[in-house]
């Protein structure tokens, strides 16, 4: 890639912006040296890489990056045999957790990035070792070995008895007199006393030191000496079990240097990726798409080296329905900030860095970018402006081929109008015919009409706020642009004489073509911001229609709420009225176990009026089949033995008497009698004639033995082994009350598993006798016959 390219581009400004979000020296020279790629597949692969990072970061949150020293210079003296200092070891073992905690970090995750990961190694023990040895670069723990832990302990205590009779001393009325302080002091290593220099002969002991003004001499007296020398041999054993434990972790560290190395490596690299993933996140960045034939589409894009706040997110294509683009409009018009945007866009992509843009922008992967941007007149070479662009540009003709993108700033200026703008249409040709995609800036009105005669070429134009005088960076593809130097001049204070005489010079077709853009760009800006208004309509419609589903969902979570509030009491009530019913039918079992059979229906009779009383109270919706149902008795024309419906109980019977003094009937349900009230009864069909007033149901034996309606079989299919159970239950002690001494359950054949549940609970059951599997037309193995007691 060309480096003037990267150069004028300002590509270094954005790979120094990545070095600083690098936290490791070699991952800062890494992004200092990332240049763009012209290989499509390792573009795409570097891409990728950010954008794994990217997703991670914005999931898991940035990975633990530890900062640390190249670990080259010690790898090597280790295989030369030598040791490494504590320094040096205390950064292997940053290395060795830094190590750690990627590798946690990507615990069981999959992607791009996996492989980095996964290779890391995870040297705990040595690293453990190093740092329960090391405290600081300065600084051995007294835990690094047992030795030095006891040399340590004999070097405190000499010490302190030196201090003690050091202190002493001082202290004395005798040498209080000679001593320039009261205090302790070390000079070489040894434990001293300042003395006043005219006493230093009252004082026995060895000189040390002498202040600068020769008025103190610091003198370790005789009777510490012995002391202070057995402190100076424990110090040398001290130093010479700090290298021992040092050689020690050094060798340790020898043992996994290839390790440690590719760890090293390895985190660099993450380091660097995860640089290039901060720097699109700052940005706003996107991964865009790429393509090897040379399409470029900008949607929304930003020149990420000027203030946000001051840009317009700008549409850029190219190599899509033109190859060429030419862009006019005035000096001051933000063109040159077009060109850098896309050619920067190219070099960031290239590098595996994201843009700032739409997603759904795509970048074409140029073997090359060429571009002559900016004022480069060289007095050192005598060059003037135009002829440093023709330098430029005859190294592009020479050097541009199919697969590059090419960007002229000013093309043709600094030399004739007439003669530069027929070398600038050649130019253009010329790089073209090569195959190469162009973009080019002028000032031209001759390329203006070229670009809308020639068929590959297409015109655009900068905005410009003439009342600001400032460019807006929005980029109107399609539309050719006015210089606007009249009403720039007009609006900086030009009297208006002189613009006429001006406008007097120029040729009627040039003010015609003026004109007609002026007219042009009225159009444009009128439709445009019809077009604003427009969509800001839609959008104060869409935020209604937002704000008008948020309260519907609002009101739909307060009445689910309700809902669930008032389920919640209504399971609540069936579920105490269930456990009140199961205690009573406990009740009722006994005494039928007991033989107690009028006790035994009276009892049945209240469970089952009990049951009812709590349905009528639970809070869940009636049911459908008595709902709204009223009463049609008439007292004088209910005759005994008419079918009728109990509202209340939802329950068909039969009326065996009638008290018309209270407005009650006792109906036959089952094998219960209830006194119900003929306000709650609707007859169910129209007896003809009375029967006798004495009529009354065929009278029970004493065993029970009456089972008019009493069911012989229960279909259990598709329920479940619990289900089923309780319907067992309650259908086996109705059977019993019945009289019945044999009945039949349905489970069907299927996996077997329902009738396997059934039949390990009747083996339990009180009244079953006996049971079996149903012979040929009795359902086969789709049914079990139970004998009750």
């Amino acid at each position: 890639m060309e480096e003037k390219s990267l150069s004028v581009l300002e590509y270094t400004k954005i790979t120094e912006q990545l070095a600083e979000l690098a936290k490791n020296a070699d991952a800062k020279k890494m992004a200092r040296e990332l240049k763009p790629s012209p290989a499509f597949r390792e573009v795409e692969q570097s891409l990728m890489e950010t954008d794994a990072a990217v997703t991670m970061s914005l999931k898991f949150g940035a990975p633990e990056i530890l900062r640390f020293e190249p670990v080259d210079e010690a790898l090597r003296r280790l295989t030369l045999g030598g040791g490494l200092s504590a320094a040096e070891l205390l950064n292997a073992a940053r290395v060795l957790r830094c190590a750690r905690l990627l590798k946690r970090y990507n615990e069981e995750q999959t992607g791009v990035l996996s492989g980095y990961f996964s290779e890391l190694t995870a040297e705990k023990s040595v690293e453990d070792a190093i740092n329960n040895a090391i405290i600081s670069e300065d600084e051995i723990s007294d835990m690094a070995s047992p030795a030095l832990s006891n040399i340590r302990r004999k070097m405190k205590n000499i010490s302190a008895k030196i201090k003690e009779s050091l202190d002493s001393l001082v202290r004395s009325e005798r040498y209080r007199k000679l001593l320039m302080d009261n205090i302790v002091t070390m000079r070489n290593n040894r434990y001293v006393v300042p003395v006043k220099a005219e006493h230093r002969g009252e004082v026995a002991g060895i000189v040390h030191d002498m202040s600068s003004s020769g008025s103190t001499v610091f003198i370790e007296p005789s009777g510490v000496v012995n002391a202070n020398n057995e402190l100076h041999e424990l110090e040398i054993k001290e130093k010479s079990e700090i290298d021992r434990i040092l050689f020690e972790l050094s060798n340790m560290v020898g043992g996994i240097s290839e390790q440690l190395k590719y760890n090293y490596d390895t985190i660099i690299m993450i380091d660097f990726i995860f640089a290039k993933a901060k720097l699109a996140l700052d940005m706003k960045a996107v991964c865009p798409k790429i393509n090897s034939s040379g399409r470029i589409s900008i949607i929304k894009g930003r020149h990420p080296l000027i203030d946000r706040s001051k840009i317009v997110p700008t549409d850029v294509n190219l190599g899509i329905d033109f190859d060429s683009l030419v862009v006019t409009g005035p000096n001051t018009g933000g063109k040159t900030v077009v060109l850098k945007t896309i050619g920067l866009f190219c070099l960031m992509t290239q590098a595996g860095l994201h843009i700032p843009a739409n997603e759904e922008s795509e970048m074409a992967v140029f073997d090359n970018v060429f571009a002559d941007i900016g004022d480069e007149q060289s007095i050192e070479q005598s060059l003037s402006t135009f002829s440093s662009h023709m330098k430029n540009i005859v190294h592009i003709v020479n050097n541009a081929g199919k697969n590059t993108l090419v960007l002229f700033d000013e093309l043709g200026a600094g030399t004739d109008p007439t003669e530069g703008a027929a070398l600038a249409i050649a130019v253009i040709e010329s790089i073209r015919d090569m195959g190469a995609r162009v973009a080019a800036t002028t000032h031209y009105s001759e390329l203006k009409l070229y670009a809308l005669s020639t068929d590959g070429v297409e015109n655009a134009s900068c905005e410009f706020d003439v009342e600001t005088l400032s460019p807006t960076y929005k980029l109107l593809i399609g539309v050719p642009g006015k210089s606007n130097a009249f009403a720039i001049s007009r609006k900086l204070g030009l009297p208006d004489s002189i613009i006429d005489r001006a406008k007097d010079r120029l040729s009627d077709e040039n003010v015609k073509f003026e004109d007609v853009l002026g007219s042009i760009e009225e159009s444009r800006i009128s439709a445009e911001r019809a077009r604003d208004e427009q969509e800001a309509m839609r959008l104060e419609i869409v935020q209604l229609k937002d704000e008008l589903q948020r309260e519907r969902d609002k009101i739909d979570r307060k009445k689910d709420k309700i809902y669930d509030n008032a389920r919640e009491k209504a399971d609540k009530i069936i579920k105490q009225a269930q456990e009140e019913t199961e205690r009573m039918l406990e009740d009722v079992k006994r005494l039928v176990r007991e033989k107690r059979d009028e006790d035994a229906l009276r009892a049945m009779e209240e469970v089952r009026k009990q049951l009812k009383l709590k349905e009528k109270k639970n809070v869940r919706p009636k049911s459908r089949r008595s709902g709204g149902v009223k009463s049609n008795v008439n007292l004088n024309t209910l005759k005994l033995g008419a079918n009728v419906l109990i509202i209340d109980l939802n329950d068909k019977g039969t009326v065996l008497s009638i008290n018309k003094e209270n407005k009650t009937a006792v109906i036959q349900v089952g094998i219960m009698k209830i006194t119900a009230k003929l306000s709650n009864l609707v007859v169910l069909d129209d007896e003809k004639g009375s029967r006798p007033e004495s009529y009354s149901p065929p009278a029970r034996s004493s065993t029970l033995n009456t089972n008019r309606s009493a069911k012989t079989e229960l279909d259990l299919r598709g329920m479940s082994i619990g289900e089923a159970e309780l319907e067992v239950d309650k259908f086996l002690d109705e059977a019993v009350l019945s009289g019945l001494s044999s009945v039949s359950l349905i489970h069907g054949k299927g996996t077997g598993a329902l009738r396997a549940g059934i039949q390990n609970y009747l083996r339990h059951h009180p009244h079953v006798r006996r049971f079996r599997l149903g012979k040929f037309g009795e359902g086969d193995a789709g049914v079990t016959v139970v004998e009750l007691k």
